[in-house]
C-alpha cells in the first residue's frame, strides 16, 4: 500500500475501499504510518468527507486495531454514555455512579479534552490520587465489585483511535464526522454495550454549529450503533452556554459532586436524568430521587476509592486547586443578559491552561470560570457576569478580553 497515494485519492474525493482503509489503520497503530501522513489523511478526510460505507469501514478498523472486551456469561446489562463534546459538560462524573445505583454495569472508556471541550480523564485527575490507566483484570474486578469504573483506553483498546484523537486535537481536524463517528462508535463497540446513550451538542461551544450538522451526526452515530446491534438513544442539546455554572477541570468536579449531593444546578440535573433514563432500568424520578437521597454519592466516593482517588479531598475541595488569581469579570451596564458564546469561554479557558495545544501540554486542573450566569438573568452594571481562575494576572486579563456576552 502506497500511502501518499492513498492519501492523494481521498484528497481528490475518490471512495476508499474496506481494505484500503482497514490496512491503513492497521499500519498507523502498528506505527508504520508516521502522524504527519495520518495527519494529511485526516484533513483530507475533514474536507472531502467520507461516505456511509467509508465511515463504517473506518469505525470497524479502529475497533479491530485492539481489542474487544468480553464480559462474564450472565453478567448485568451493560451501559454507557457519549457526549459529542461541550463547554462544562461534566455529566459523566454524575451519570456514570447515577446509572451503577441501577444493578447496571458502566464500563465508561473515556477522553481527554479536545479542542475547546474538556475531557472527563482530565476532570477525573484532578481528584488527587485518581487512576484513570485501569488494566483489564482491574476494571473487571471492579466491575463486578461496585459496577462501575471510568478510565482511559488502554494501549491494546482501540489504539488507532487513542492516537488519531489526540492527533486531531492538534491538527484542526476536531470538527469532522465521519472522525467523530469513528471514533466514538468504536470505542463503544469495543465495550460490548447492550445500550448506549449519546449527546449530540451543537452552537458556539460544539464542534456542531448548527442543528442540521448536529441531525446529520446523529444520523451517522444512530445508524453506527443500531448496525451492530447496539440499543442507541440519541438526545439532540444546545451547547451556545456553558452546562452549569463552571468551566474549567477541579471547578467542574466540585460542581458535579454538589450535584450527586443533591444541589447541582437545574440544566446540569436535567440533561443527566434526561440521558440516564434512555438506558437505565429505572424511571425518571427514581433517578432523581438517587440524587437527592445520596445512592449516588455514595457510589461515587466506591468509585473515587476503588481508582485510587482520596474521598477525603472532597472535604476541603478549593485547598487541593487554589487558583493563584481569582477575580471577577464585572458587566458593563444593567441589562438583561440575551446572548453569550460558549465557544469563546472554551477558548479562554484552554488558553489559560484547561485544555491543550499539543499532545504533550499539560493540564493545569486549577484555572477556568465559575460563577458562570445564565443567559435570561438580569444584571446590574458592575455585576460579576462570571469569576475568572487563572495562573496569573496576565492570563486573567487575556480571558476578560476574550469571553463574550450580549447584554441588553
Amino acid at each position: 500500500m502506497h500511502i501518499p497515494s492513498l492519501i492523494e485519492r481521498k484528497r481528490d474525493g475518490a471512495r476508499l475501499a474496506d481494505r484500503e482503509i482497514a490496512d491503513l489503520i492497521s499500519a498507523y497503530a502498528s506505527g508504520e504510518v508516521p502522524d504527519y501522513q495520518m495527519s494529511a489523511f485526516a484533513m483530507a478526510v475533514f474536507f472531502r468527507g467520507m461516505s456511509d460505507g467509508e465511515t463504517a469501514a473506518l469505525t470497524a478498523a479502529m475497533r479491530d486495531s485492539g481489542r474487544v472486551f468480553r464480559w462474564p456469561e450472565g453478567s448485568p446489562p451493560k451501559v454507557d454514555k457519549h457526549s459529542t463534546g461541550g463547554i462544562g459538560d461534566k455529566v459523566s462524573l454524575v451519570l456514570a455512579p447515577l446509572l451503577a445505583c441501577d444493578s447496571l454495569w458502566v464500563p465508561m472508556v473515556s477522553g481527554r479534552g479536545l479542542g475547546i471541550t474538556g475531557g472527563t480523564l482530565d476532570k477525573l485527575e484532578s481528584i488527587p490520587g485518581f487512576n484513570v490507566n485501569l488494566g483489564e483484570a482491574a476494571f473487571l474486578r471492579q466491575i463486578e465489585k461496585i459496577g462501575v469504573f471510568m478510565a482511559g483506553q488502554t494501549d491494546d483498546f482501540c489504539p488507532a483511535d487513542k492516537r488519531l484523537y489526540a492527533l486531531r486535537d492538534v491538527t484542526a481536524t476536531v470538527p469532522s464526522r465521519p472522525l467523530i463517528i469513528a471514533s466514538i462508535m468504536s470505542k463503544k463497540l469495543a465495550e460490548s454495550l447492550d445500550r448506549i446513550v449519546l449527546d449530540v451538542k451543537f452552537g458556539s461551544g460544539a464542534f456542531m454549529k448548527t442543528r442540521e450538522e448536529a441531525d446529520l451526526l446523529a444520523a451517522g452515530l444512530r445508524a453506527a450503533g443500531e448496525g451492530n446491534n447496539l440499543k442507541t438513544s440519541v438526545f439532540l442539546s444546545p451547547m451556545d452556554e456553558p452546562l452549569g455554572h463552571t468551566v474549567g477541570n477541579a471547578l467542574e468536579v466540585r460542581e458535579a459532586v454538589e450535584t450527586l449531593q443533591g444541589r447541582g444546578p437545574e440544566d446540569l440535573v436535567a440533561i443527566t436524568l434526561d440521558l440516564a433514563a434512555a438506558v437505565s432500568d429505572s424511571p425518571r424520578e427514581v433517578l432523581a430521587r438517587r440524587l437527592q437521597d445520596g445512592s449516588a454519592w455514595r457510589k461515587f466516593l466506591l468509585l473515587v476509592e476503588a481508582q485510587g482517588g482520596n474521598p477525603q479531598a472532597f472535604e476541603n475541595w478549593d485547598a487541593f486547586h487554589p487558583a493563584p488569581v481569582v477575580r471577577p469579570l464585572p458587566s458593563p451596564r444593567d441589562g438583561t443578559i440575551v446572548k453569550m458564546d460558549a465557544g469563546s469561554i472554551g477558548s479562554a479557558a484552554v488558553q489559560m491552561g484547561a485544555g491543550r495545544h499539543k499532545t504533550t501540554d499539560i493540564i493545569n486542573p486549577c484555572v477556568g470560570f465559575s460563577r458562570i450566569r445564565k443567559t435570561g438573568e438580569k444584571i446590574s452594571r458592575g455585576e460579576p457576569l462570571l469569576w475568572i481562575h487563572a495562573a496569573s494576572e496576565k492570563d486573567a486579563e487575556a480571558a476578560a478580553g476574550a469571553v463574550r456576552f450580549v447584554i441588553h
